[in-house]
């Protein structure tokens, strides 16, 4: 009996992973400092971060909101933890259907497709919290520049949205480091 129990531990050992994923509350909390703070004095960015200086930006800050901080937290995590990059997860589901499902009630035509996501900047790499945020501001490679829109307030829709909740999850595997971050800027009804 010893000896059959043995290589199958072995095999269970092997199949263990050395990936340890934390959330950073900290560092959710400074990308939505900094990205509150771009917000409201643009013109001290545009040459930093890239955008032109006539770009109409909301100049509102946005609201921090629990729930939809606890979407993004499970979000990054779930990112970190399946090591995945994307706007829909490994089930097929947008983050307009985890928004609706924590009590953050969208209307039904934006859930018809579970895939949508209307909400959501994802970043991966390494770096803090404000790295995303200016990162994800650039744009670099995006033709849309759809996460600057989102994030800056640009054009009617993105304008409308006042809610934020950031996640920010760290993971480390073979002793390096890598991060991934959720933001979700959204609107009720």
């Amino acid at each position: 009996m010893r000896l059959l129990f043995l290589p199958l531990f072995l095999i269970l050992l092997s199949l263990q992973t050395d990936t340890i994923s934390t959330l950073d509350k900290i560092e959710a909390q400074k990308a939505f400092a900094l990205l509150n703070y771009i917000r409201t004095n643009p013109d001290k960015y545009y040459v930093q971060l890239h955008f032109p200086k006539n770009t109409k930006v909301k100049r509102t800050k946005l609201i921090w909101n629990d729930t939809l901080a606890k979407v993004a937290e499970a979000k990054a995590m779930d990112m970190a933890h399946k090591n995945y990059f994307a706007h829909v997860d490994k089930k097929g589901y947008g983050i307009n259907y985890y928004i609706n499902k924590a009590g953050y009630t969208l209307p039904p035509e934006w859930l018809k497709n579970k895939k949508d996501n209307f909400f959501e900047s994802i970043y991966d790499g390494s770096g803090d919290g404000e790295e995303a945020i200016k990162t994800l501001i650039i744009d670099k490679g995006i033709p849309s520049l759809g996460h600057r829109k989102h994030l800056l307030g640009l054009e009617d829709w993105n304008a409308a949205l006042a809610d934020i909740g950031i996640g920010y999850a760290r993971t480390s595997k073979d002793d390096q480091d890598f991060v991934y971050v959720s933001v979700v800027i959204a609107t009720h009804n």
